[in-house]
């Protein structure tokens, strides 16, 4: 028998496990660290199945706690700090990494690729191999398909006081 909240879990893992293998293949052009919070936008929003993990991990800080200031993630601390690493979001889990992503021009695909101006020093995105890049959309797939529909929640709503 599976436990409540165990697949967003098991996802997640997935996820880490994907992004850590491409993050050590881009190690000499990564940037990111701890403290480094470009990337940690204020509007960010996550699938309500993602939120319900941070509110089942991160109750107290939700309801007594306060988020960071507007205009950076709620959930950064004073140093820049993700104060719920261990449940953070598809989103910040992939934050970084070259991207690239497919999108309708009128009657033909086109592909999209982007990073992190921070990691832009090295090969050219656009030059990376498609297995060297984090595919948006099969994940998001996934996630939407685990709650049975696409709502999402902005990260800063989740605090009581929002």
């Amino acid at each position: 028998m599976r436990r409540p909240g165990l697949p967003i879990v098991e996802l997640h893992r997935e996820i880490e496990d994907e992004a850590n293998a491409l993050a050590r293949a881009h190690a000499a052009r990564l940037q990111c660290k701890k403290g480094c919070h470009d990337c940690c936008v204020d509007e960010l929003s996550v699938f309500e199945v993602e939120a319900n993990r941070i509110r089942s991990k991160f109750g107290a800080l939700l309801s007594s706690g306060r988020p960071h200031p507007p205009g950076a993630c709620a959930f950064l601390d004073a140093e820049g700090a993700c104060r719920i690493y261990e449940a953070r979001p598809y989103v910040c889990r992939t934050q970084g990494l070259p991207l690239r992503w497919l999108d309708e021009d009128g009657d033909e695909l086109v592909e999209y690729r982007d990073i992190c101006p921070l990691n832009e020093a090295g090969e050219p995105v656009e030059a990376l191999a498609p297995s060297s890049c984090w595919s948006l959309g099969p994940f998001e797939e996934r996630l939407a398909a685990m709650q049975g529909d696409g709502r999402r929640v902005r990260l800063r709503d989740l605090f009581s006081g929002s």
